[in-house]
């Protein structure tokens, strides 16, 4: 009778054992899949180029749900589609450049190359934007980190002029055909080509807008960068840049994939709130990572 009794606790315990074990497994359990669900979900803002109201090609970040470099890219020519499905989450003063139906037949990536086939629509593009349409796509897509470069075709052949016009296109598209250019040439001979990221607004919302600068001057980039960022933007335009006029260029260093930078203490003078600091060490740092082709700008304090 007590051998029976002790058998009988000794079952109820274990059971008890067991089912605690398993009680307590059940929130672990929920925490992995709840991992597992934010990991397949993408939150990160992505940079995409749209025309602003004054037609400059601009910088704005957009949340895009794409997976891979495919679908991602994929998405990005949705957004830069006119009549697109996802037109209410692009602010009203942005508006997207390929023209209405067009679409992709077909689309690749070999070895950081994408290979994109439009439909013939793609031609259709609205007179004087041929130019920004191919650079939308182009400073959009090559955003993506396994994209350095684009192959465009149209219903199956390359394309190898600007659409409508006798301009010629390399045969790859990379970020040196330029975006927003002005051109202040005395020479065809020694040219030099910079990208200088100005800011602009609209009501309450920030962006950045890039302008390349083709002349003949003789200076080092990194130089003419800083210099272009001190002096007022191009004409009547909404462009702004925040760098102090005073601010000067101490000492510089170009490493393989960063510069490093030394200024003198006015380049933060009169930037009232962290916010504007970081906007001009962001259009400093946008400017050289796409003049210079590095991946990271560092700020050397003194």
């Amino acid at each position: 009778m007590i051998k029976e009794h002790i058998k009988r606790k000794f079952i109820i315990t274990t059971l008890a054992i067991f089912i605690f074990l398993i009680t307590m497994s059940f929130p672990e359990v929920e925490k992995d899949i709840q991992n597992i669900t934010i990991s397949y979900n993408n939150t990160d803002p992505s940079p995409i180029y749209l025309l602003d109201q004054s037609s400059f090609v601009s910088r704005t970040n957009m949340i895009l749900q794409g997976k891979d470099t495919l679908s991602i890219a994929k998405e990005m020519i949705e957004v830069l589609t006119i009549g697109n499905a996802k037109s209410e989450y692009i602010p009203s003063f942005f508006e997207p450049i390929l023209p209405k139906d067009t679409k992709i037949l077909s689309i690749d990536i070999q070895d950081n190359v994408l290979k994109i086939n439009f439909s013939k629509e793609f031609l259709k593009i609205k007179q004087g934007y041929e130019e920004k349409m191919i650079e939308c796509l182009v400073f959009s897509l090559t955003e993506l980190d396994q994209v350095k470069g684009i192959l465009l075709f149209v219903d199956g052949s390359l394309l190898e002029k600007i659409p409508n016009t006798e301009t010629p296109l390399p045969p790859v598209l990379t970020r040196d055909i330029g975006v927003n250019k002005v051109y202040n040439l005395t020479s065809i001979k020694n040219v030099n080509k910079t990208t200088a990221y100005y800011l602009a607004k609209e009501k309450d919302f920030t962006y950045y807008v890039p302008v390349t600068l083709l002349d003949n001057n003789e200076k080092d980039k990194v130089e003419i960068i800083i210099e272009r960022l001190k002096s007022m933007p191009y004409g009547k335009t909404n462009l702004m840049s925040y760098l102090n006029a005073s601010t000067e260029l101490t000492n510089y260093e170009l490493l393989e994939s960063q510069v490093l930078l030394s200024f003198s203490p006015y380049l933060y003078e009169g930037l009232m709130s962290k916010e504007i600091v970081e906007e001009v060490k962001y259009s400093i740092s946008l400017s050289l990572q796409d003049t210079l082709h590095v991946k990271d700008v560092v700020f050397l304090e003194k």
